[in-house]
């Protein structure tokens, strides 16, 4: 699923087998995307050709790094400065291809730090606390998908037939996100803030609207907001206590550039 952080709402999605690879998936849909989009995504997504790919079809990205990527520093490819790094595996460079110019962003995690790599370069396009802001709102994904789950009810799907499955999957995602669209239409024009959205008010008033035909459905919705309550935590409770287990994404590692690769990248670069 691609996911439009600014509203709060999927913008598109495709399906396949459970086996079947997301990066994959993306790279399918970079059609759908408007001009210049930025992609967010976890650790999964990375690789020298997946993100060449995205740059290719004139996307930016943003993406958390871990282990699993090498980087360079001071290669001297690309203006130097701090958080300037690359990406430049050895059979790229073997091959003579140019690395990816990246910038590195640390932010301070609630139990670790986190590594984010981007390809925007110029922090007067967007700054550190800007990209950091549209990571965290990435987040807003996983609750839509329990709301799905949960609160529209399609944990489990109803169709009494395997070959209708699939229909009811994309029309049950069609009519949470159809309900949500103009729940949020209301709300802004009401100048509510649309990342408040309550998807369980939202489907009770269309629910009342259903029995009751004078609603007022528009000016209801625009009040479909979550409540502003403040929660007490919850850690007193008998719950299972947080686990203390290390990170599962470690550090990228960053290594400063040798002289061979210097030379290399400047003749690359011509």
């Amino acid at each position: 699923m691609l996911w439009h952080v600014g509203s709060g709402l999927p913008w598109s999605w495709t399906r396949g087998a459970s086996d079947a690879s997301e990066r994959t998936h993306l790279l399918e849909m970079l059609n759908w995307l408007p001009e210049r989009s930025l992609l967010t995504a976890d650790a999964g997504f990375v690789g020298y050709e997946f993100w060449q790919t995205l740059q290719d079809a004139g996307h930016d990205f943003l993406i958390r790094v871990g282990a699993n990527v090498r980087l360079l520093k001071q290669l001297g490819y690309y203006r130097e400065c701090a958080g300037r790094v690359y990406l430049w595996p050895d059979a790229q460079a073997r091959r003579q291809q140019p690395p990816i110019v990246l910038r590195l962003i640390v932010a301070q995690g609630e139990r670790h730090p986190v590594y984010l790599v981007t390809s925007v370069l110029a922090k007067s396009a967007l700054s550190d606390r800007q990209l950091l802001e549209i990571y965290r709102a990435r987040w807003s994904v996983e609750v839509f998908y329990r709301s799905f789950k949960q609160t529209f009810g399609r944990h489990k799907l109803r169709c009494a037939a395997s070959k209708n499955v699939l229909v009811e999957l994309d029309w049950s995602l069609a009519a949470i996100w159809t309900a949500c669209l103009y729940a949020k239409h209301q709300q802004l024009a009401a100048g509510e803030d649309l990342a408040k959205t309550s998807v369980a008010s939202v489907l009770r008033i269309l629910r009342r609207a259903m029995r009751e035909t004078d609603l007022a459905i528009g000016q209801l919705l625009a009040t479909a907001l979550v409540d502003s309550y403040h929660r007490a935590q919850k850690s007193s409770r008998a719950y299972p206590r947080k686990k203390t287990d290390p990170p599962s994404v470690r550090p990228p590692v960053i290594l400063k550039a040798c002289k061979t690769q210097i030379a290399l990248a400047r003749a690359i670069k011509g």
